[in-house]
């Protein structure tokens, strides 16, 4: 690039995600643009003033040799902006880049994601919805908005997202033109990512032509395991003067889908003494007795069946059902962009999404949890894991439930920018703006079916993933059915960010600038939570009840047996399984509670909720600082380079609030780090970049770690409460790359990377420590209690403090191989193939405090420490597209492959729990029928691949193995 284009690009502060909007602006060249033409991106670039890191084009970057335009257009021309956008930073970047404005080349953000090296995704109901960077999970990534932080949560299968990750598929990608991964830090970059920072880049109008654009897009949605079509459209209206000093534009897109997810489900595996085991009696009404104690109460005596059985794994809830997602989208973005003069520019961005999602649930299931105590099992076969992988059980609690939830998720956002060269070498931008996400849960409920005496049910789970589930009775007669529990459980989880920036640089000579900026940033969290839980019959259940109806319970067993109200027709309804990959012999018809009906006979939505405690917690987090920056191109020794080094300062100042045996406790406190950064880019031959880079990083703590909130027990002196003096993730990151820019629009790479965490939270229990050391005030204990009367007594009793805590850290290393090239080479229509493909092999060493299987018959958990990789971590991840591209045809298929992964700790004796290994194919085929009109069919999942969950690291024990079907979009798209 020529001086004049690189001073050109540092006037305007244009960012790399501004240059990767500019890109797209116009027709994108096999070779790189001249330096005029480069000059007039950054004087135009959009969102210039929307993210802090200036552009620095090192020497023998695109640009310096070779003026023939050879125009390209379509998915190779977004490929080609994408390199150009990896190939003039400094650090280490990738990109996604739109070939054209409102015309993002993946359905889902997160899917397009997944094709840069190093990051995998998470689905949920068959689209992507969380990221993966380089092995770290999505709360290690920090997401940003046209420059502004900023969270937005969605809802999964068990629970909303009530941290800092940030859903991906709250937005429609149409409303996005790029995105931009920073995989290295600079003191310039937000601080919060021990993973990445991901920049989203909706449209603007300065980038655009001159006049009026209109773009428009529709399609018909259609899932084959559904068979439910929906409609996706999008359009966009953008305008720029003659003179090409103001702009604006308006985009929205909206899009609704009634899919489903079929399978099974085994709600985790335990261990547990049963009634007896064939004939065998396990309980008997005293030690000595020969007695058996049916069903409940006595003493277990030990023998050879009933021991292996009691110390044998069987699934919890073996189960199979429906769940269907109604899920509606919209999303609309503004800006208004005025450039008076070269010397200055003025944007306002908004951006607003609603997310409306309805999940329900239809299980037939069988509750071995907790009740094992009264069954009694026949014919039962162990495999070599020590799992009970079949039996008939006699007095089983064969249920069905119904469970319903409707959610919705607001999104907004509006920032303004200001950009202004004081001189030619001295410029400044301010930047600000808000955000807030609201997650709200208005309904939450489950209805649940009864029998609790049924008998010859029966399980097979020899083929794990497919089980055969038998019902001994009938499952489709109300007369087999009590209604026998309700739950509704209304949440809301809201964040917001508020955001001010003053940055400035001076180039003090060339190819040297020094930037300086401070930030105010403000994150507010609050979840509120609810629960109007009973069982129908006892515990208060009676006052449910309108009229003269009443019930009466007696005993849970036995033919009279009554322990809630009988099913009728009236409150019920026929639910099938479908195509949920059950083999034959299963029961795949059953009857399940009406909602509504159901809802309304116990008057459930009249009963006032009380609080959910443990869910009530909020987190207000300020955060000020700044940063001060070297950027610096040169030579040494004939050696071409560019570098940017610095330090970030930020203080942090927390404070968070919870509920504590019922009182509410508030905890401050700050801190402060300096996080120096170093990014080195070598230049030995112009094709061929050599990068570098060191740099201490940091991600804030998990927020539900950090609430005060829990229980304190001043009479047996313990207490259990998060940690709001939790220390933040900590890393020391270093990253080293090749590339080889071996062709136009051509990549190979190497990367390397390596990350030291030194504070990584981990569960403790503490003992001998006093109370006062937890830090909660002494409101929080009973005042009759011992312990209120002398809190910090320390020897005697001994107190038990169950927390999280800040553990010895983890390592974390691995290497990214990628390649991109059209196929030039080949001879006739065969050049116009290309293709894509990446590698990422990630290692981890974690140390983890688990609860082991018991080795007694109803003996506790053992405690077993374990190494094992970071939560959330695939050790490989391949990711290949293969296109074809000529004037009017495209066609593009895409595969993707993620290894298995520990994604928690489990339960119930489990060593973790997680994910096995996952290939999704998608594929697209365009044809364009005149300049204005294009021709789309799009398949996403074409392989209908299971998600296969599993617990236990060891044993692979199956949790659910469910399949969302096949999706496919037909549909249009002009542009005038």
């Amino acid at each position: 690039m020529s001086e004049g284009g690189y001073k050109s690009i540092s006037r305007a502060g244009a960012s790399i995600a501004a240059l990767a909007a500019a890109i797209v602006a116009g027709p994108v060249l096999a070779q790189a643009p001249t330096a005029p033409a480069t000059a007039d991106i950054a004087q135009s670039a959009p969102g210039a003033s929307a993210n802090p890191e200036a552009t620095q084009t090192p020497p023998g970057a695109p640009g310096e040799t070779g003026t023939d335009e050879i125009v390209v257009t379509g998915f190779r021309a977004s490929l080609g902006a994408a390199i150009n956008v990896k190939r003039t930073s400094v650090s280490s970047v990738d990109a996604i880049v739109a070939e054209d404005i409102a015309k993002f080349p993946d359905q889902n953000l997160a899917e397009s994601l997944q094709r840069i090296p190093g990051i995998s995704i998470q689905r949920d109901a068959g689209e992507g919805r969380a990221i993966t960077v380089r092995g770290l999970g999505a709360q290690f990534t920090r997401v940003r908005v046209n420059g502004l932080e900023t969270i937005a949560t969605a809802t999964d299968g068990a629970s909303s997202n009530r941290d800092r990750a940030f859903d991906f598929n709250v937005f429609a990608s149409e409303l996005f033109n790029s995105i931009v991964v920073h995989k290295t830090a600079e003191a310039s970059l937000d601080e919060g990512s021990l993973g990445a920072v991901v920049d989203l880049n909706t449209g603007n109008p300065l980038a655009g032509k001159r006049g009026f654009t209109a773009v428009g897009s529709a399609q018909a949605s259609y899932n084959d395991l559904s068979k439910n079509f929906g409609p996706r459209v999008a359009g966009l209206l953008s305008w720029k003067s003659e003179d090409g000093t103001l702009g604006a534009s308006v985009s929205a897109a909206y899009s609704k889908t009634n899919n489903l997810e079929l399978g099974n489900n085994s709600v985790r595996w335990a261990q547990a003494r049963f009634d007896s085991v064939d004939g065998t009696p396990c309980f008997y009404t005293t030690a000595t007795s020969t007695t058996p104690a049916n069903n409940t109460g006595g003493t277990y005596r030990p023998s050879a069946a009933c021991d292996k059985a009691a110390l044998s794994f069987h699934p919890r809830i073996p189960r199979y059902g429906v769940v269907r997602h109604d899920r509606e989208r919209l999303g609309v973005t503004g800006s208004v962009q005025w450039a008076p003069t070269d010397a200055t520019k003025v944007s306002i961005d908004g951006l607003y999404s609603k997310f409306k999602e309805t999940r329900e649930e239809k299980w037939l299931e069988v509750l071995l949890r907790s009740n094992e105590r009264s069954i009694n099992v026949l014919t039962p076969t162990y495999d070599a894991d020590n799992n009970m992988i079949s039996a008939t059980l006699n007095d089983a609690w064969v249920r069905t439930e119904h469970y319903l939830r409707k959610s919705s998720t607001e999104f907004y956002q509006i920032g303004g920018s200001w950009d202004q060269d004081i001189t030619d070498r001295f410029r400044f931008t301010v930047l600000g703006g808000i955000s807030k996400s609201n997650a709200d849960i208005p309904v939450e409920t489950t209805i649940v079916y009864d029998d609790r005496d049924a008998q010859g049910y029966k399980y097979d789970y020899t083929d794990s993933r497919s089980p055969v589930l038998t019902y001994g009775t009938s499952v489709t007669d109300p007369a087999v059915f009590q209604l026998a529990e309700i739950r509704d459980r209304p949440s809301n989880v809201t964040n917001k960010f508020r955001t001010a920036q003053l940055r400035a640089e001076w180039e003090a000579v060339d190819g040297f600038t020094v930037k300086a900026g401070g930030v105010y940033r403000r994150f507010d969290y609050d979840i509120t939570a609810f629960t109007r839980d009973t069982a129908v019959c006892g515990n208060g259940g009676r006052d449910l009840v309108l009229g003269t109806i009443t019930c009466s319970p007696t005993t849970l067993f036995g033919p009279t047996a009554i322990y809630g109200f009988q099913a009728t027709s009236a409150l019920s309804e026929l639910a099938k399984l479908g195509k949920a990959g059950q083999p034959s012999g299963t029961t795949s018809e059953f009857l399940i509670p009406n909602i509504d009906a159901a809802s309304q006979f116990t008057g459930l939505y009249n009963r006032t909720p009380a609080l959910d405690v443990g869910n009530n917690r909020g987190v207000t987090e300020e955060v000020k600082g700044g940063y001060l920056q070297i950027d610096a191109k040169s030579n040494i020794f004939g050696l071409d380079y560019a570098l940017n080094a610095g330090v970030r300062y930020v203080h942090t100042h927390q404070a968070s609030y919870g509920l504590n045996s019922g009182t509410v406790v508030n905890v401050s406190r700050n801190y402060e780090n300096w996080l120096p950064a170093i990014n080195v880019a070598l230049f030995p031959i112009h094709d061929v970049v050599v990068r570098g880079s060191i740099a201490k990083v940091l991600t804030r703590p998990a927020l539900g770690n950090v609430t005060p909130g829990g229980s304190a027990d001043g009479f047996n002196y313990r207490v259990t409460f998060g940690n709001p003096r939790l220390k933040p993730f900590l890393a020391t990151a270093f990253d080293a790359a090749v590339e080889w820019y071996f062709a136009p629009q051509s990549v190979a790479s190497v990367a390397v990377f390596k990350k030291d965490v030194s504070s990584f939270p981990v569960a403790v229990t503490q003992t001998g420590a006093t109370f006062t050391s937890t830090g909660l005030p002494v409101s929080v204990l009973v005042p009759s209690s011992p312990a209120a009367l002398n809190p910090a007594q320390l020897s005697q009793p001994i107190w038990t403090i169950s927390t999280t805590g800040n553990g010895a850290g983890a390592t974390l290393k691995g290497i990214e191989l990628s390649v991109q090239a059209p196929f030039k080479f080949l001879p006739g229509f065969l050049s116009n193939f290309g293709g894509i493909a990446n590698a990422t092999f990630v290692s981890s060493h974690a140390s983890y405090t688990q609860q082991g299987p018991a080795i007694v018959p109803g003996g506790g958990l053992i405690n077993v420490t374990r190494d094992e990789t970071l939560y959330g971590l695939s050790k490989r991840a391949y990711n290949a597209t293969l296109y074809y591209e000529d004037g009017k045809f495209s066609a593009r298929a895409s595969i993707s492959y993620r290894s298995g992964y520990v994604d928690a700790g489990s339960g119930t004796g489990n060593v973790f729990e997680g994910y096995n290994s996952i290939t999704n194919v998608d594929a697209s085929i365009r044809y364009r029928l005149t300049e204005q009109l294009e021709l789309s069919l799009e398949g996403t999942n074409l392989t209908d691949a299971y998600r296969d969950r599993y617990v236990d690291v060891d044993a692979n024990r199956n949790y659910e193995y469910n399949h969302f079907g096949r999706t496919f979009l037909m549909g249009a798209r002009f542009k005038m």
